[in-house]
């Protein structure tokens, strides 16, 4: 699923070329074993993670008249943890979700409002570990207009979207750094207007 330079995409991208691209054989190294994961992503202290928690998060595509559009959420200011960050909207699993699929819906119609009847599944993109010992599985989606959304006040501060050809050209993928604990970091950002679209979005 590596990004391309822009004049190599179609002119036109599809649901069917999407849906061709997820069912793709996929390369890459996959951790399985979370006792490996344990020492992959260690707590700040060192000491092992004892779980990993799983979560999802809805890729929602939108086919609007003039392209395809990814949507993402703007995370409220009061939240403890990514405040004021963008996200996809998602969360962790609960022991009543059917499986990550049902995570992602689930959440997302808390968050954005969007009921899973509207919404047609087209496929995961491989699991994200990230370093606070969460495995986030992307659930890709399509839909088609005409399509409302209603924010969670309390989590979501404003859904907004970005045309998908954008984060599908590997120009507009940065990489940046920062120090943190006395160690510089690297992490990829997508900045697109005033938006700042980094880490484990990104």
């Amino acid at each position: 699923h590596k990004a391309a330079p822009v004049d190599m995409l179609p002119s036109r991208i599809t649901r069917d070329w999407i849906a061709q691209r997820l069912s793709a054989p996929r390369t890459g190294i996959a951790f399985n074993d979370e006792a490996g994961l344990e020492k992959l992503f260690p707590h700040k202290d060192g000491s092992p993670r004892l779980h990993i928690t799983p979560a999802g998060v809805l890729v929602a595509l939108v086919n609007r008249d003039d392209g395809v559009y990814v949507v993402l959420t703007q995370r409220t200011d009061h939240l403890s943890d990514h405040a004021g960050q963008i996200s996809f909207p998602g969360g962790r699993a609960e022991n009543h979700d059917a499986d990550i699929i049902h995570t992602a819906l689930r959440e997302s119609e808390e968050e954005i409002g969007i009921a899973p009847k509207h919404v047609e599944v087209l496929g995961t993109l491989p699991d994200y570990l990230t370093g606070t010992g969460y495995r986030v599985t992307p659930v890709v989606a399509w839909l088609e207009t005409p399509v409302s959304f209603k924010p969670d006040p309390f989590e979501v501060a404003e859904i907004f979207e970005v045309p998908l050809v954008f984060f599908l050209d590997s120009a507009n993928h940065k990489r940046h750094s920062l120090v943190r604990d006395g160690q510089e970091r690297f992490y990829y950002a997508m900045p697109y207007n005033d938006r700042y679209i980094w880490g484990a979005t990104a």
